[in-house]
């Protein structure tokens, strides 16, 4: 079992790219200075030593050392034992709403972040529960299947966007239906789903999803996501900035507002609980006591207990190829001193 013991190092890997278009251009932008000296001919006879074969492979030496280096920092650990360990919590599945209209911001930043806050601050909460993340809109897909990986959650978590779903649209009831069968039916643990979105959908199916899931001894809260006077939704360019609003089809800027009504049908439904969030709280807090008043039942989980750190190999790879690039030098040697620099 491999995780990672820092694991927000592992973000600079996307610098390495940027690293390797810098040395391009820089190596472009010192050759095109050299020939501004003169002939070409001229500069390679005075330049016989120089190999760009050599510059390249010192470039490659320093790219590699540096991902290794990062990679050393985030600590990569190794488990060498597995136990079962014995905990007592409840199955969540948490549905995240993705649709267009969850980019309002009539809750700060928007709709979205402030579910986002809000489920890590959830699992910041919790002690042996398990739990699941459902991604929905138009379809629902499982994000991160039902786990104690509290990491993993919020690693997942961190990665969900509007972008990530093809088919727009609020489906609710489809939400509800691959929660359900996300878990796993032949334990006893007390299990419940939590909606987040912003209801805006006139799903009915929703309803009957949720008497089945009560059916099955699935319990269903929703968190309203929004304010009643709703709000405009954003279309983002590609600085990340506001540059429009959504409009129909008359050409009239879309108000997208809160459905209350539906989601507070839909805890009725299923016997859970309906919690507005704004913008001085996110709501999961109250739920967070409702979840704690259901019956804990004793989960056993193989999980390793015995990790070993293994950042010592890395950083020792990344130093000999920093020392391997510090004495490889960019001269031919006598063999290939014929070959000319600009080829």
């Amino acid at each position: 079992m491999l995780r990672y013991d820092n694991i927000e190092f592992l973000y600079l890997l996307a610098l390495i790219p940027l690293l390797i278009i810098g040395i391009i251009m820089y190596s472009k932008w010192q050759k095109n200075s050299i020939l501004k000296f003169g002939d070409i001919n001229l500069l390679n006879q005075l330049m016989q030593s120089h190999s760009i074969f050599r510059k390249k492979i010192k470039n490659t030496l320093f790219v590699l050392a540096i991902t290794f280096l990062i990679v050393g920092l985030s600590n990569p650990q190794v488990g060498t034992k597995m136990e079962e360990v014995k905990r007592e919590g409840v199955d969540l599945m948490i549905a995240i709403d993705l649709s267009y209209s969850m980019m309002a911001q009539d809750i700060k930043p928007n709709r979205l972040e402030r579910a986002k806050q809000a489920i890590s601050r959830l699992i910041d909460k919790l002690e042996g529960d398990r739990i699941g993340l459902v991604v929905f809109a138009g379809e629902a897909y499982v994000q991160l299947p039902i786990t104690t990986d509290y990491s993993a959650a919020k690693l997942f978590l961190s990665t969900v966007n509007t972008s990530i779903i093809p088919t727009q649209g609020t489906k609710i009831a489809n939400a509800i239906d691959l929660c359900s069968k996300s878990f796993d039916k032949e334990n006893a643990q007390s299990k419940a789903i939590i909606i987040i979105t912003d209801g805006e959908t006139h799903d009915e199916e929703a309803i009957e999803s949720a008497k089945k899931a009560k059916e099955e001894g699935i319990y269903i809260h929703t968190l309203g996501m929004g304010l009643t006077k709703g709000g405009p939704i954003p279309i983002y360019n590609k600085y990340g900035s506001t540059s429009e609003f959504r409009k129909d089809r008359e050409g009239n800027v879309i108000i997208t507002k809160l459905n209350e009504s539906m989601l507070e049908e839909i805890a009725l439904a299923g016997e859970g609980t309906y919690i507005r969030a704004n913008n001085s709280k996110s709501g999961l807090s109250s739920l967070f006591e409702e979840i704690n008043k259901m019956e804990k039942k004793e989960i056993g989980t193989m999980i390793f207990t015995n990790y070993k750190d293994r950042f010592q190999i890395f950083i020792g790879i990344s130093l000999v190829l920093l020392i391997l690039n510090l004495f490889f030098l960019e001269r031919k040697n006598n063999i290939k001193s014929k070959i000319n620099l600009f080829k």
